[in-house]
Formats: C-alpha cells, sequence, structure tokens
C-alpha cells in the first residue's frame, strides 16, 4: 500500500488495516526465502528483519542440525521464547 493510498484512508479503514497487521503478527508469518542483491540466501518471517547468509553458511549450519537441537535442548531452561 503506497503513502499515498494511506492519506486516503478513514479513520476506521486504517484501524481495520492495523488490526489486519496486528493479526497477522499474532498468528506468526511463514517463512519465505529470497536471494539478496548480493547472492545471500535470506530467510523472512523469523523475527523483525531477515536472516541473511551465503550458501557455505548454510551449508556448513545445516549440516550441524541435529547438533543445534541438542544445544537448544540441553540449555532449554536458559533460553528464552519470543511468543
Amino acid at each position: 500500500m503506497s503513502n499515498e493510498t494511506n492519506s486516503n484512508l478513514t479513520s476506521e479503514q486504517m484501524a481495520a488495516r492495523i488490526a489486519e497487521l496486528e493479526g497477522r503478527l499474532a498468528k506468526g508469518t511463514s517463512l519465505s526465502f529470497k536471494v539478496s542483491e548480493k547472492g545471500g540466501v535470506s530467510v523472512y518471517g523469523l523475527g523483525r528483519f531477515p536472516v541473511t547468509l551465503y550458501l557455505e553458511q548454510w551449508d556448513a549450519l545445516l549440516s550441524h542440525a541435529s547438533e543445534l537441537r541438542d544445544f537448544i535442548e540441553a540449555n532449554k531452561p536458559r533460553l528464552k521464547t519470543k511468543r
């Protein structure tokens, strides 16, 4: 939605739009992927900003997925959740 379009909305329409966006945030968004301008893989939907890593970084991370899961499980009492 462009700013020009936003300026023509009534306060009720703006409130409805805000409610819609808050609803999306509350539900959590699905993950999406994009190739960045610099050739990295960006993951959207984890937080406010995308997580972008290059191919070899994703390969390294994914090759340690079970180790990461074990680490998270072992440290669960010390970890915070966002939702």
